[in-house]
């Protein structure tokens, strides 16, 4: 792309509210775990200001808000689709709540907020449609399935093999959070069962 066709990109995106950095490289549900960290990131000022007062979950849920607000309207709808993969998918809720856990570095767990890792993630869904619907209520998400592209899967399973031993060490010692046991086997059953790209974006998000 020549310069000024970039910089003519540039301006139509803010003329339209674009507001995504450019230097986001996570969407969906990768990018919303991203932000296990923005409570220890923020100023004691800036966390009153930002964040909710109410607990974790209201915080979490804020942040499926902030991904409507921050991003273009197709990444905002990565968020719903990876979210209705997971759903749809035959996982069992011990592989969601692993992969969820390791992806927020063990900060969130959705067993102490009295849920399975299925209700958790519909709460997600409930409040990412939520805020859609306040930009468009006539808005209507596709009904997806998991995406099994075999070729696709067995890709990202060799992407995740070789770094197996510093995931699991992230993941079972982790700074701050509770340890996350059996993180690789269960990225790769998200990879193989529900959605290989979600795989690779919660693996690298450690």
């Amino acid at each position: 792309m020549m310069p000024d066709e970039a910089q003519a990109e540039h301006e139509d995106a803010a003329d339209n509210g674009f507001r995504e950095g450019i230097y986001v490289t996570d969407v969906g549900l990768t990018w919303v775990a991203s932000r296990w960290d923005l409570p220890r990131a923020l100023s004691p000022e800036d966390a009153r200001r930002y964040l909710p007062e109410s607990g974790p979950v209201p915080m979490w849920l804020h942040f499926e808000e902030s991904a409507v607000e921050q991003f273009d309207r197709s990444k905002a709808a990565r968020l719903g689709q990876d979210v209705q993969r997971l759903l749809r998918s035959p996982l069992p809720d011990k592989t969601i709540r692993t992969v969820w856990l390791g992806a927020t570095h063990g900060t969130s767990d959705p067993a102490e907020y009295g849920m399975s890792a299925r209700a958790w993630l519909e709460r997600i869904e409930q409040a990412w449609l939520a805020r859609v619907h306040r930009d468009d209520p006539a808005f209507v998400p596709l009904s997806l399935q998991p995406v099994v592209d075999e070729e696709r899967c067995q890709t990202v399973v060799q992407v995740i093999r070789p770094v197996t031993e510093r995931l699991s060490h992230a993941a079972e010692k982790p700074l701050y959070g509770i340890p996350v046991t059996g993180l690789v086997p269960a990225l790769e059953r998200v990879a193989t069962e529900a959605c290989a790209t979600s795989a690779t974006g919660c693996s690298f998000a450690l």
